[in-house]
């Protein structure tokens, strides 16, 4: 005879997954989707061009996705290795994300945060905050089982998947 299962017992649900990985397997996993989104957006340049240079709405601008990467946080002003086990799986994702953060920063302060989104693609260092968050991006969607070359995710499937889990 089987007994009943024992409800205090029952393992947390993981209903969402991103590719293969259950979506909430990291302590904080709606600041990485935060950061993945963040970084998905500012590491492609087709992205820029199709999305925030054309104005397509639902995806924010420039400013939007900073803001994503650093208000919850603070990588603005703490080190990514700090979340080492809670946003981030390791030292190695920590480091390309603080570079792309640092990269990504230094522009925004250079051309302000209420810049049209061409200051930030015309800034000689652009293109080394794209290639810094492009690693940073890889490495993460890859460590989450997900293709890093998918398009960007709107702002509001960003919202609802940070909603359900």
């Amino acid at each position: 005879m089987q007994s009943a299962p024992n409800p205090s017992s029952r393992r947390a649900r993981r209903s969402s997954t991103m590719g293969g990985m259950p979506l909430t397997d990291m302590p904080w996993w709606r600041w990485r989707l935060n950061v993945r989104s963040a970084l998905h957006m500012l590491s492609d340049p087709a992205f820029h061009q199709e999305t925030w240079l054309a104005g397509r709405e639902g995806y924010g601008d420039v400013t939007d996705a900073v803001y994503r990467l650093v208000e919850d946080t603070w990588l603005d002003n703490w080190s990514a290795e700090k979340y080492v086990g809670t946003i981030f799986r390791d030292a190695g994702e920590a480091a390309l994300v603080d570079a792309a953060v640092l990269r990504v920063l230094r522009i925004m302060h250079q051309v302000g945060p209420d810049a049209p989104v061409s200051a930030y693609l015309e800034h000689q260092g652009w293109p080394d905050a794209v290639r810094a968050a492009r690693d940073a991006h890889v490495r993460l969607a890859g460590n989450d089982a997900e293709d890093p070359d998918t398009p960007p995710r709107s702002l509001d499937v960003l919202r609802i998947m940070t909603r359900s889990a």
